[in-house]
């Protein structure tokens, strides 16, 4: 039995998806009449919540908010090609997993999250994937990995976890796990 874990978050850390998710949003931006310029998603929406970017460009009502969310979801699966995988990483994790349990902790949707591991052909690679449909708090509420380390009843000293954003990073932190930072690739 396995006595370590690892833990990646999907979006800017095992992927790239600044131009899926912006091209995703942008259509179903585009389909309300709102648009959605490439660098101002890129440095003030990608890799937040939706509920907490998405007012900032529409008229900020729920129901809008929502269409756009489920539009973009059912349209992420035309962008996917857009998506850069990061082979670094993931020949780490192919490496550790004889002894470490390997899970993806997300704020992404469980159809996205599921559309892209299948599509790069990696979904095998898990033992456990967290996304947003299985937590009640997003990062920077350590939630998502708390309730990994739970599953598997692992502790953090014997958890790492890669993140690359600053909500992602604020709530491995708070497990007291040891924190591998994704700065670019």
């Amino acid at each position: 039995m396995k006595n370590k874990l690892a833990l990646f978050d999907l979006d800017g850390t095992l992927f790239n998806t600044n131009d899926v998710n912006y091209y995703s949003y942008k259509e179903a931006l585009n389909n309300l009449g709102y648009d959605l310029d490439y660098e101002y998603f890129c440095t003030k929406c990608n890799g937040r919540f939706y509920k907490e970017f998405l007012p900032e460009i529409t008229d900020g009502k729920d129901s809008t908010l929502e269409t756009i969310h489920k539009q973009k979801k059912e349209l992420y699966g035309k962008y996917l090609d857009k998506a850069k995988i990061n082979n670094h990483l993931i020949n780490i994790a192919k490496h550790i997993k004889d002894e470490y349990y390997l899970a993806v902790v997300t704020t992404a949707s469980k159809k996205n999250t599921m559309d892209i591991l299948k599509y790069y052909k990696i979904e095998s690679l898990f033992d456990l994937i967290l996304t947003h449909d299985d937590i009640t708090k997003v990062k920077p509420d350590p939630e998502g990995f708390l309730k990994a380390m739970n599953y598997f009843k692992i502790d953090c000293y014997n958890t790492i976890i890669f993140e690359d954003s600053k909500p992602g990073i604020e709530a491995a932190r708070r497990t007291n796990s040891t924190v591998f930072v994704i700065d670019k690739f």
